[in-house]
């Protein structure tokens, strides 16, 4: 059985963090770990509060893991601190882990600043150049590039751009756009596209984390990159059109619809 460790937040309201990446990493029919960086208390309306854990206890966590039950792949979210990031970024180092997907968690949907300017900085500097994939939406994007995107064409300029200080493979997630939704993939100097109509479903809640946590599994899986980018953007187009309801917000997506 293939070992995929999610790095990220939890959710206690299930739709997101590690709570939506375990259940992801589940239904991929492959083994779930997880290392924990911050509690959140959140539901489909919003946080109310987060509440860091210590890099000291993160580094405990990764041992535990990385010692006995190497993972295949490696799915990094949430990462709250400067702090947190040097100890993983450590860590990956120490244990040479592989088929890292980094959801580089910076800007939230609405716009606003998740990490300090400090801790941008050490993930541009330290743990994007260790990710074999990053998956930026739009408003990400425009912070590694530093300009603007409203079009398909600025995402390729922005892909451009990131790609002189980073060797890996970029995806970038077009739901901002307003002429499509699709994805932009740059590996190796190309660029593809994934055309992907909008669906119609307000509950988005915790996509970015499931989307991500899918290329993981796809690329344990032993998937090349953009066929394993492609088969999670099906698993998460099914979730959505399942059309699960819960809560009074943005509610979260059916992660076990292929089980139904």
């Amino acid at each position: 059985m293939k070992k995929v460790l999610t790095i990220a937040g939890s959710d206690c309201s299930g739709g997101a963090g590690i709570q939506a990446d375990i259940k992801t990493i589940t239904v991929h029919n492959m083994y779930a770990m997880s290392v924990i960086t911050a509690l959140t208390a959140q539901n489909t309306t919003g946080v109310s509060g987060v509440m860091e854990v210590t890099p000291e206890f993160i580094e405990k966590q990764m041992d535990m893991v990385c010692s006995d039950i190497y993972p295949d792949a490696v799915k990094i979210g949430m990462l709250a601190n400067k702090d947190i990031i040097d100890i993983v970024e450590d860590k990956l180092k120490q244990y040479e882990l592989k088929n890292i997907v980094l959801d580089p968690v910076m800007i939230s949907t609405s716009g606003s600043k998740l990490l300090q300017d400090n801790a941008i900085d050490a993930l541009i500097t330290k743990l994007i150049p260790l990710a074999t994939v990053i998956t930026p939406n739009i408003p990400e994007a425009e912070c590694l590039c530093g300009f603007p995107i409203r079009t398909k064409e600025e995402m390729q300029k922005a892909a451009e751009v990131i790609a002189r200080h980073y060797s890996g493979s970029i995806l970038i997630k077009g739901g901002h756009l307003e002429e499509c939704s699709d994805d932009l993939l740059y590996e190796e100097g190309a660029c593809h596209w994934y055309q992907q109509y909008k669906v119609s479903n307000p509950n988005t809640h915790g996509t970015g984390c499931t989307l991500s946590t899918a290329i993981a599994c796809n690329l344990a899986a032993g998937r090349c990159i953009r066929d394993g980018v492609a088969a999670a953007k099906s698993y998460i187009t099914g979730a959505l059109e399942a059309n699960l309801n819960l809560g009074k917000g943005s509610g979260p997506l059916n992660h076990c619809y292929r089980l139904a």
